[in-house]
């Protein structure tokens, strides 16, 4: 059997890193690690394969940015050559594994199939019901045409369901990023960076924001600037900012504005484990990130998400997340409630228990599997 797994960006590496660990059971399997470059920063990229403890990628791509369009088309043509070359060589690829819903994994998708080798998507079902998103595009088309959907949450079987796939091609397998989190946390927590930022445990908040929607508009954004300055007077807040979001505050003239305030502290983009060091030790988290939805949930850390719709609802139903959008007034409200204690309480939901990629590597291996419950009346 040879495997060949699809990495490209920073929120593929903690996905996959758990996988291709449990493999490390089944030693007839062969894999291929294929990283597309979609992400080229090495701290958004290099890092994390150290850090992940996955080894160095067997084939780089290197597709690096560009438009939707243009970077779905390098990855396309990319991963269509490396499995033509693997089948002249003699050593076909058994299946192609994709992770999550970025560019390459729907660009990879789509060469494998056009090519007959079936494709495993890991987080398969996930909709946030919002088809301007890129993500929500490239979630849809991947699941279209994969035969093998291992679901992280409840929610993702009734979509594809609903979506006409059949139960036979779908697995309630559990979220291999809090694997990864699981495995990594206590090591996290033992780094000096609160240390090295002045940070108390539990009297700080971490804020990530990159969508067009919270970053692209300069009243949105500077109303947004002057919330986080405004409650650090009572809470400090560290912000690790992405380079997209950078050059929008820059090219709003409000960077020095957020850099100068005493107790906000502005970071560039962190390492897994130190970002996590973080993380797993905050008051509050504002974002618009998925994975971090999942994350804060995993580690019991009230999340306050800036959009409008999730493709993770059980983050909400049962996790620490409220969606907020651009509600400038919520986010004031909500982090007072946290800094004062009366935030909701979450819980931990069922299968995310680190043991998601063990589940996911005995299916990818053809081992019996507990089957998929009845669809409910």
């Amino acid at each position: 059997m040879h495997l060949v797994l699809i990495v490209g960006a920073r929120p593929n590496f903690m996905k996959i890193a758990p996988i291709m660990r449990a493999l490390e059971a089944f030693p007839g399997v062969r894999k291929t690690l294929i990283h597309t470059g979609q992400h080229y920063d090495p701290n958004l990229s290099d890092v994390f394969f150290k850090e992940l403890g996955i080894s160095a990628p067997d084939i780089s791509l290197d597709v690096g940015s560009g438009s939707h369009g243009k970077q779905t088309a390098d990855v396309l043509v990319g991963v269509e050559k490396v499995l033509q070359d693997f089948h002249l060589q003699g050593n076909p690829v058994t299946r192609l594994v994709v992770v999550g819903d970025v560019n390459s994994t729907m660009a990879a998708t789509l060469a494998a199939a056009k090519l007959n080798i079936p494709v495993a998507h890991v987080e398969a079902g996930l909709r946030s019901g919002d088809r301007t998103m890129p993500e929500e595009i490239n979630r849809i088309v991947t699941d279209s045409i994969c035969d093998m959907l291992l679901v992280s949450e409840p929610d993702g079987v009734v979509n594809l369901r609903r979506e006409g796939h059949p139960d036979k091609n779908i697995y309630l397998v559990g979220n291999v990023m809090i694997d990864t989190l699981l495995h990594q946390v206590t090591a996290a927590k033992g780094l000096s960076t609160l240390e090295n930022f002045q940070l108390t445990p539990q009297r700080y908040g971490v804020v990530t924001l990159h969508r067009p929607s919270n970053v692209d508009h300069p009243e949105s954004l500077q109303r947004l600037v002057q919330v986080l300055c405004d409650i650090s007077h009572r809470m400090k807040i560290v912000f690790p900012v992405h380079p997209r979001t950078r050059r929008r505050l820059e090219e709003f003239g409000l960077w020095q504005e957020l850099s100068d305030s005493p107790n906000v502290v502005c970071l560039p983009p962190l390492g897994y484990l130190e970002f996590l060091c973080l993380t797993s030790q905050a008051q509050a988290i504002v974002t618009d990130s998925g994975g971090l939805q999942e994350e804060s949930t995993a580690l019991g850390v009230p999340c306050l998400t800036m959009r409008e719709n999730t493709e993770r609802p059980i983050t909400v139903s049962e996790g620490t997340s409220t969606l907020i959008g651009g509600d400038i007034e919520k986010l004031k409200r909500y982090l007072s409630e946290i800094i004062d204690g009366k935030y909701k309480q979450g819980r931990c939901p069922e299968l995310w228990d680190g043991q998601a990629a063990e589940r996911i590597s005995r299916i990818l291996c053809n081992q019996p599997v507990k089957p998929m419950p009845s669809e409910k009346s």
